[in-house]
């Protein structure tokens, strides 16, 4: 026991945040509790975005009641690929991507090939609520399917390579490339078993990689580098990003976007309680960039000034950048 102690404080001591350090001081403080709803539906993010003028992935219709399945056909129309989600799902679980069309029947991203009863059934169990917060009742959403810029190609397994930047009121404070694996079914989620990669904020180049808590230089399945790749218009991502405050008023929040072929940065969904593996990829802990935020925030306090939020993304990657903005 006294071990472990020894070690969580020498953790804090590098800044590394915990679980209750999240949930006490940024989830609690900076997350109004009636503005939950916003990010942890996703259909209510997307026509948040939409209004606002962001770019997300294309809706083409929701399914709310087992009545309403009926519709499925119509919705799909002759479209090859689409995906679709609960609405209040976490972590990946309950989403089936289509990626193509067999006969009369339907190709997934990992090349399974089912019928359109079993698209059925998903959308079943997605209105049950076995893939939602807390069990309740949920709305299936059918939308685009991102197809994933080239760059991805050589580091990354089928599905879609998704940028996670956490954002403490509006100031963008870490960044981590999130790279689907055979292990993760082609999904960008590391509970699955996807690799996260650490973003150098300044200027868009991923550092190392996180994959199963463990540090890699390389993709498993492509053994092509995971680190010093450049990500495309990386200024865009962090102004998508800093944005979100504005969208949906949460204070701690994850932003997960992804940059599509032909449409460019496209925001995914809003996450109020981000998890911390972030710390791993970016061999750096949260504590101290919350901390210097804050500070920042309070000092201009002061003074009366706020900042939008390209004077928010001048400012963080001037702070945590590895390499100052020119």
């Amino acid at each position: 026991m006294f071990g472990l102690i020894k070690t969580w404080k020498a953790l804090e001591a590098r800044g590394i945040m915990g679980i209750n350090r999240r949930n006490a001081d940024y989830v609690l403080k900076y997350n109004k509790r009636h503005l939950y709803p916003i990010v942890d539906d996703k259909i209510i993010t997307k026509e948040r975005a939409l209004a606002a003028g962001i770019h997300v992935p294309e809706m083409y219709g929701i399914i709310e009641t087992e009545k309403e399945i009926e519709k499925l056909d119509k919705i799909i129309g002759g479209r090859n690929d689409f995906v679709i989600k609960p609405a209040q799902g976490a972590g990946g679980d309950g989403i089936l991507v289509i990626a193509d069309r067999f006969e009369d029947r339907y190709r997934t991203v990992s090349g399974k090939i089912i019928s359109h009863e079993e698209i059925e059934h998903q959308v079943s169990s997605i209105l049950t609520g076995l893939y939602s917060l807390g069990g309740h009742r949920d709305r299936a959403l059918i939308e685009y399917r991102v197809t994933p810029d080239q760059i991805f190609k050589s580091i990354s397994y089928e599905g879609v390579p998704d940028i996670r930047i956490i954002v403490l009121m509006g100031y963008p404070v870490m960044a981590m490339l999130r790279l689907p694996t055979r292990q993760s079914g082609g999904k960008a989620n590391l509970h699955q078993g996807a690799i996260g990669v650490g973003v150098d904020l300044a200027t868009g180049v991923t550092l190392r990689g996180t994959w199963l808590n463990n540090i890699i230089s390389k993709h498993p399945d492509t053994t092509n580098a995971v680190d010093g790749v450049q990500l495309p218009n990386w200024d865009g991502f962090m102004k998508l990003a800093a944005g979100c405050y504005e969208l949906c008023g949460l204070g701690y929040i994850g932003v997960d976007m992804v940059l599509d072929q032909e449409r460019g940065p496209l925001i995914l969904e809003l996450n109020a309680r981000p998890g911390l593996n972030i710390q791993i990829a970016n061999d750096c802990g949260l504590t101290q960039r919350t901390h210097a935020i804050e500070a920042h925030i309070e000092a201009l306090a002061k003074d009366g000034v706020t900042e939008d939020a390209e004077q928010r993304v001048r400012v963080a990657q001037g702070l945590f950048g590895h390499v100052h903005p020119g």
